[in-house]
């Protein structure tokens, strides 16, 4: 089992294997997980995103005819219900500075390279990490996408385009414009363009 790839994971799932579905679970959780979070900057959201996704998966993935789509599809999944939660909630949600418990910090900053690195530049990239986070909360809710599948998971344009249902240059219009107001947020925060890995 551990060496099928993901879409014949899929293929076997879809038959009724739990193996199966539990190695897809194990292979995409963290990522699902690590998606809401930064959609939200709140971990019980983040959760509550991801338990439904996987619910979701569990009930409908019989539905899904080709399993070369499975990763357009979960994104999909996830997307549509880190919208239900935006609208669920009834006042807009402040990201505190630095409220995030330890454990959290542990588990969702998987970009932080901890070779070669010391204590205390690592400390400054946590930072950094939390102030991303943050700017992330303040983009609307449209371009926020974007820039999350694009730059934290590493989505192509196509990709993006099929998920969110989209044409690929309205896609891009969104990250052109997400990237410009975040750069002028970070201006406005005194952050340097050299703390971040990709082009603002």
């Amino acid at each position: 089992m551990n060496t099928l790839s993901i879409e014949e994971l899929v293929e076997h799932a879809k038959k009724g294997d739990n193996t199966a579905f539990n190695k897809l679970v194990k292979l995409w959780y963290t990522r699902i997980y690590n998606y809401s979070f930064k959609f939200f900057g709140e971990h019980d959201l983040a959760m509550e995103v991801t338990q439904k996704t996987f619910i979701s998966l569990h009930h409908h993935l019989e539905k899904l005819r080709d399993a070369q789509f499975f990763k357009a599809w979960i994104y999909q999944i996830a997307t549509n219900y880190c919208k239900e939660e935006v609208r669920k909630q009834k006042r807009k949600w402040v990201l505190p500075f630095v409220s995030f418990k330890k454990q959290v910090d542990e588990e969702i900053f998987t970009d932080i390279k901890t070779s070669e690195k010391g204590p205390e530049h690592l400390i400054e990239e946590a930072e950094i990490n939390k102030l991303v986070i943050k700017a992330l909360k303040k983009l609307p809710e449209e371009q926020r996408t974007v820039v999350i599948m694009k730059e934290y998971e590493c989505l192509k344009f196509k990709e993006i385009a099929e998920i969110l249902q989209l044409s690929e240059n309205t896609v891009k219009s969104r990250m052109y414009y997400g990237l410009k107001h975040l750069k002028e947020i970070f201006d406005k925060w005194n952050i340097k363009k050299e703390n971040f890995y990709y082009e603002l």
